[in-house]
C-alpha cells in the first residue's frame, strides 16, 4: 500500500535530520568541505520532503533555489527564504571535485566559519519545513 503524502514527506525530513546530525559532526571534526556538501544535501532533502508532503509524485533536481521556488507555489513563505537558502547550492559541486577549485582542492579551501554557516542554514531549512508540514513537536 502506498504511503500518504505526509508520511512520504516525513521520511524525507527524517533523513534530512539524520544527515544534519552528521553535517554538524563533520564541521566539528574539521571536515569542512564535506560538512558544506552535506548541508546542501540536508536542505535539498528537507525541501523535497515538503514537496512530497504536498502530494508531488516525483521531485527531481538538486537545486535548493529551484526546490524553494517549487515549494513557494504551495506556501509563499518559501519565496522569502529562497535567496538566503540558495547559497547552499554553491556547495553542491565545488566541495567535492578538485576540478572545481583552481590550483587547490576542496579540503583546503573551506573553513570552519563557512561550514558552520552552511550547517546553520541547513538546520533552518529543516525547522522551516517541519513547521510547514506540521511535523514540529510542541
Amino acid at each position: 500500500m502506498r504511503k500518504s503524502a505526509l508520511e512520504e514527506g516525513r521520511r524525507w525530513v527524517e533523513q534530512a535530520k539524520e544527515d544534519l546530525k552528521w553535517a554538524k559532526e563533520l564541521a566539528r571534526l574539521e571536515g569542512y568541505h564535506l560538512a558544506c556538501f552535506l548541508a546542501q544535501q540536508v536542505a535539498e532533502k528537507a525541501l523535497k520532503g515538503y514537496l512530497y508532503g504536498q502530494e508531488e509524485e516525483v521531485v527531481l533536481g538538486h537545486s535548493v533555489e529551484r526546490l524553494c521556488e517549487a515549494a513557494s507555489s504551495y506556501a509563499p513563505c518559501f519565496a522569502e527564504k529562497r535567496r538566503i537558502w540558495a547559497t547552499l547550492d554553491a556547495y553542491y559541486v565545488p566541495t567535492r571535485y578538485p576540478s572545481a577549485v583552481p590550483d587547490s582542492i576542496p579540503a583546503r579551501i573551506y573553513t570552519e566559519s563557512i561550514a558552520k554557516e552552511a550547517v546553520s542554514l541547513a538546520e533552518e531549512v529543516v525547522h522551516f519545513v517541519e513547521e510547514a508540514l506540521g511535523l514540529k513537536e510542541s
